[in-house]
């Protein structure tokens, strides 16, 4: 089956938001490098320590998305070179995903010293997957290769990590709770119960957190959780996120979100009962005029639309 190019959506934002942090991206490397060889034997060279962001003014690519990311960091080594990381964000299959990755290493991992023999900079691509469908466009490119060439299909080393593949345990170790729970709901964006079950083992370390840090984690959170499961989770996550709002006593973006999404779901209840009020009153005129002689059962029937049983059924 052909793949669909995938539309860029907005939860890629919150992607970018965590990530973009050189902190929040290391810890996400070292849990990606537990469920992935690629990853470890990347992590293995370098030295997270010296990781550092390219800015975005870098790349002459206007096409990118929300979630491409940039970084430089330094060889394990010591030795005065260093090698790039591109970090891209999926949700769902795209096709243009090689494509679009080596554009952008092309545009930004270049070094600007005089003198050099080759001014690219080797590149390590880790594209981070939390899609409903299983995906890995890695195997699909190299299936049809001889094991030799594995890994040299593209002019850059690449890795493919599905999110689902960390543990819960890993992101509640996660010396961050940022970090730790950012990812978790990325790891449960489709599952409304697994994620509001880690989040609950979470609350302790979140009642730790700045008020103004966590005021910004539960906002994002709330905004990023409502595009994948709607405002249903809002309701319940709502109850969990009042006891922590309360011990600090604010009102963040998202606990104005959450009261507009409860006041809509007050008005809702007002209108369907409104509605069935208004239609039990309308019954019991057609049942009344029938009663009183006024009209007959079948007049009633075409009038009102209600079928002979509902009229006549007091009489029963």
């Amino acid at each position: 089956m052909e793949e669909k190019q995938e539309a860029k959506k907005p939860h890629d934002a919150f992607f970018r938001w965590l990530f973009a942090d050189t902190n929040h991206l290391r810890l996400l490397l070292e849990l990606a490098g537990k469920v992935n060889v690629d990853v470890a034997d990347f992590l293995a060279a370098v030295n997270l320590d010296t990781l550092v962001r390219i800015p975005d003014s870098y790349s002459e690519v206007y096409e990118t998305g929300d979630a491409d990311l940039a970084f430089r960091v330094n060889v394990a080594t010591g030795a005065p070179v260093f090698v790039g990381i591109l970090v891209e964000h999926k949700s769902g299959r795209d096709a243009d995903s090689f494509n679009q990755l080596a554009r952008y290493v092309r545009s930004v991992m270049k070094r600007f010293d005089e003198g050099r023999l080759f001014d690219g900079l080797p590149t390590m691509a880790i594209i981070f997957y939390n899609g409903r469908e299983n995906w890995n466009p890695l195997e699909m490119l190299e299936k049809d290769y001889p094991k030799y060439f594995h890994g040299m299909v593209l002019p850059f080393r690449c890795a493919f990590v599905n999110m689902s593949d960390i543990p819960d345990s890993d992101c509640l170790a996660c010396e961050d709770a940022v970090t730790g729970l950012g990812i978790a709901a990325m790891v449960h964006a489709y599952d409304k119960d697994a994620f509001l079950d880690v989040f609950r083992q979470f609350v302790p370390k979140l009642q730790k957190l700045p008020r103004n840090e966590l005021s910004c984690l539960l906002n994002k959170i709330s905004l990023y959780l409502n595009e994948y499961l709607g405002n249903d989770v809002l309701k319940e996550l709502n109850m969990a996120f009042k006891s922590i709002g309360q011990k600090y006593g604010f009102v963040s973006a998202g606990d104005v979100f959450r009261q507009q999404i409860a006041e809509a779901d007050q008005r809702a209840e007002a209108e369907r009962q409104k509605a069935e009020n208004a239609e039990a009153e309308k019954l019991n005129t057609a049942k009344k005029l029938v009663r009183d002689g006024v009209i007959s059962v079948e007049n009633a029937m075409a009038y009102f639309g209600y079928s002979k049983e509902q009229i006549l059924a007091e009489r029963q």
